[in-house]
């Protein structure tokens, strides 16, 4: 598959385009405080991303003294999470160079996210790389998310391109897993949120430099 042949393009967010995890932290922090629970860690965080918003916060209530009103607590979260989701944040070295060259040599591009749909809109929008996406997905678009393969599946049907023509590029078990069972191939980000040990996944290619990923394109058997 050369970059040119990649019609569908498919990114996981955090972790992947987005180091999210100070933004989160934050957040979950104060809703913590609020409970007069200790306040978690940026790497104990770390661990906790992947699976969406509601089991990031039942993980926090879980590591912090046990789960209780996680429903309210959920909801705070998300309110101060939406409110500043891009103070802290950064994105991964060569991201927005490296959306953009790929966007120009014709390549669609998605999000399939299991983050919410709307903060994911926020965080897109607050570092300026909404507009090189045709599709975004996030994890309450639809009744299923990753690692479920539906949600890369119906992606790539809005990127109107087939299994084929697709490639996902993640960093974590669950952008893995929904690739696979999806028949698509698959580009891990070393430096993500991983949260089983590397060797017991085995990408088509993995990276440690999202400027790579044209070079790794080339390199994908269709």
């Amino acid at each position: 598959m050369d970059v040119n042949e990649a019609k569908a393009i498919v990114f996981d967010l955090d972790g992947t385009l987005i180091d999210t995890a100070p933004d989160l932290c934050a957040a979950l922090n104060q809703v913590l405080v609020g409970m007069d629970r200790r306040e978690l860690t940026l790497e104990e965080v770390r661990r906790m991303i992947g699976d969406g918003t509601p089991a990031l916060m039942e993980r926090a209530l879980a590591g912090t003294g046990g789960i209780t009103d996680l429903n309210r607590a959920h909801r705070t979260f998300m309110q101060i999470y939406e409110a500043a989701p891009a103070n802290l944040s950064r994105l991964y070295p060569g991201v927005a160079t490296t959306l953009r060259l790929l966007r120009d040599s014709g390549a669609n591009l998605g999000i399939c996210t299991n983050k919410p749909q709307a903060a994911t809109l926020s965080v897109l929008e607050a570092f300026n790389i909404a507009h090189y996406f045709e599709a975004v997905a996030g994890g309450d678009m639809f009744p299923f998310r990753k690692p479920d393969p539906r949600h890369l599946l119906s992606v790539i049907r809005l990127l109107n391109a087939t299994i084929s023509e697709a490639a996902m590029i993640g960093d974590n078990e669950n952008d893995y897993a929904a690739a696979r069972s999806a028949g698509v191939p698959v580009i891990l980000m070393r430096y993500g949120y991983l949260r089983v040990p590397p060797e017991r996944l085995t990408p088509d290619i993995w990276l440690d430099d999202f400027a790579a990923i044209p070079w790794a394109l080339t390199r994908l058997v269709s």
